[in-house]
């Protein structure tokens, strides 16, 4: 969220980078109803001014033994009105908060310009794709015919995008999310954290899912619960109507989560397979910074989430957002891509983005520094893998020409085995 008095200083700057975005809110409105509430606030500072000047007067006269009954008629009129402009500057005030609430973060000035996904722009690029002696397949069919990934079953159970894994593919889910909590909490300096898996709006409105995108989660009915779209919400509003102290900063907090996911908006998209599930498993990685060192901050969390790849020999690529596929909280994003060599292409696993103040002003997170001044954090997060496809980009990389799939070294010690093979 915007802080009102920088937006309204800074508004054609902030409104021609907004713009850069596409699909922004009009802010025409908000220039209309400022200029409202302006003339609300002038006038009725007038007629107070005015009303204080008069009652000086009143008093005067009635101690001269004046009759005053009229112009005391014609201050209750004055006074009426008052009342009448102090209700309009009130409710500006909250028009003007459930405006900003649907207004997307500002992007930063390093991030591209650009439409949509296609004006990403790639930073670096890590492994080459391996080359198969056969035509290597897609999980959603080498994960059956190994007896580890039951598609049908879970529709049975539940519906579509869910599954079931069983045997070794089940295993391999928990070992993927004991490795990355390992590597996080023990190599790069991250405090584990078990959040609750349901959260009530004010969480989901700290960090950005509410209002707009309320139709993307899950609520739970006749509550006030939302189950989580990720860990992101419940780990970042543990600090939420606090103030931290500065020395403390930044903190940096990991969890392992379910997330549940409507993907309204996404029919049509990744509709095989376990891409795209309305639950999946994620290790999510969190960071309170200073707002100085807050962009160093996002370049090490980045790295953190891109060491789990390398340590799992996954190819990647890292690319950069541009504004048009920033998302609504962001002010700057990088996606990390896994290689899939069953579906020939590169595949978002990572998002990793510095928020600003944005969720921190929306959620009151605030650090004191030495002088005492309260300031708003900044908010970073991304994930430390999105577990499931994780585990897809395994099974499609590590496979073998039998069909089995060779288990990454770093898993080893977690899974108990080197090779999964089909079940007899």
């Amino acid at each position: 969220m915007h802080d009102l008095a920088y937006f309204r200083a800074n508004f054609d700057r902030i409104a021609e980078r907004l713009q850069t975005r596409g699909n922004v809110p009009n802010l025409d409105g908000f220039r209309e109803l400022d200029q409202r509430r302006r003339a609300a606030i002038a006038e009725s500072e007038q007629l107070k001014a005015r009303r204080n000047a008069e009652s000086a007067e009143i008093a005067k006269l009635r101690s001269a033994g004046a009759d005053t009954t009229e112009r005391q008629q014609q201050m209750r009129a004055i006074g009426e009105r008052i009342k009448q402009l102090d209700e309009e500057v009130k409710a500006a005030e909250a028009s003007f908060h459930e405006l900003l609430a649907g207004i997307p973060n500002v992007p930063h000035e390093s991030v591209p310009v650009g439409r949509s996904a296609e004006d990403n722009v790639e930073i670096r690029r890590v492994g080459e794709p391996a080359h198969f002696d056969f035509a290597p397949k897609a999980h959603w069919d080498l994960g059956p015919e190994l007896g580890i990934l039951d598609l049908e079953r879970a529709a049975k159970v539940t519906g579509a995008r869910f599954a079931v894994y069983w045997g070794l593919g089940a295993r391999l889910e928990r070992a993927l999310i004991q490795f990355m909590l390992d590597v996080h909490t023990r190599e790069h300096g991250y405090t584990e954290v078990l959040p609750p898996f349901m959260v009530n709006s004010d969480s989901m409105f700290g960090t950005g899912q509410l209002p707009k995108f309320a139709e993307d989660s899950f609520k739970c009915e006749n509550t006030d619960f939302w189950l989580i779209p990720t860990a992101e919400v419940p780990v970042t509003n543990l600090y939420r109507n606090e103030t931290l102290e500065a020395d403390r900063l930044p903190i940096q907090l990991c969890a392992y989560t379910p997330c549940f996911r409507s993907e309204a908006g996404s029919y049509g998209r990744d509709v095989r397979g376990i891409i795209r599930q309305h639950q999946f498993q994620k290790v999510e990685l969190v960071k309170f910074a200073h707002p100085d060192h807050s962009y160093e901050e996002l370049e090490k969390l980045t790295a953190d989430a891109e060491d789990i790849l390398r340590r799992l020999g996954l190819p990647f690529r890292t690319v950069v957002l541009s504004t048009g596929d920033t998302g609504f909280s962001a002010a700057k994003t990088y996606d990390i891509e896994v290689w899939l060599p069953g579906q020939n292409s590169y595949k978002e696993i990572s998002s990793c983005s510095n928020f600003e103040a944005f969720q921190a002003r929306r959620a009151s997170i605030r650090f004191k520094g030495p002088k005492g001044k309260a300031e708003f954090v900044h908010t970073l997060n991304g994930s430390g893998l999105a577990v499931g496809r994780t585990w897809v980009a395994i099974v499609e990389n590590y496979q073998q020409k039998d069909g089995s799939v060779v288990v990454p070294e770093a898993l080893r010690p977690y899974m108990g085995t080197e090779v999964i093979r089909q079940r007899s």
